[in-house]
């Protein structure tokens, strides 16, 4: 896909600014560390109170950082009036989320008026070295004319 270009010039606030509003990712302890026209990426210290019976981050966690970095990936393209809603994805789980931390990088590869398609992968960082652990498709609706709450 050509570098695409932002409908907002101000997308990057838009989209800092939203991710702000969620509850969740400040509970788990998420930071959105990258924003580009079509692209995301997430980071997470690893958190013992995070894992699975295992010891390894929960597949759920995963998933979560996934879906974020795609939604925002595609929100960076929508409208400054608008919001972004998952539609729906398919993830796979390919290693044991373990490490310092996870980074989720989204990219956009089709955007639509109303429909984006997404791929994501997180990755787990130990010793330095990045490991995938999971893949992500993603469907993502535009919410015309209708703005996060605030």
């Amino acid at each position: 896909m050509a570098r695409p270009t932002p409908l907002d010039p101000d997308f990057a606030q838009r989209v800092r600014d939203s991710f702000g509003r969620q509850p969740f990712m400040r509970t788990i302890g998420a930071e959105l560390t990258d924003v580009a026209p079509g692209r995301c990426t997430i980071e997470l210290p690893f958190r013992e109170d995070l894992c699975q019976q295992h010891g390894f981050l929960h597949a759920g966690v995963t998933g979560t950082l996934a879906d974020n970095a795609a939604g925002y990936a595609a929100y960076s393209l929508m409208p400054a009036d608008s919001s972004v809603l998952t539609i729906e994805f398919k993830m796979n789980l390919l290693a044991p989320a373990v490490g310092e931390r996870l980074i989720a990088r989204a990219e956009v590869k089709r955007s639509g008026k109303t429909i984006t398609v997404v791929q994501a992968e997180v990755s787990a960082v130990k010793e330095g070295h990045e490991k995938p652990v999971a893949m992500m498709q993603a469907t993502m609706m535009c919410l015309h004319n209708a703005p996060d709450r605030p």
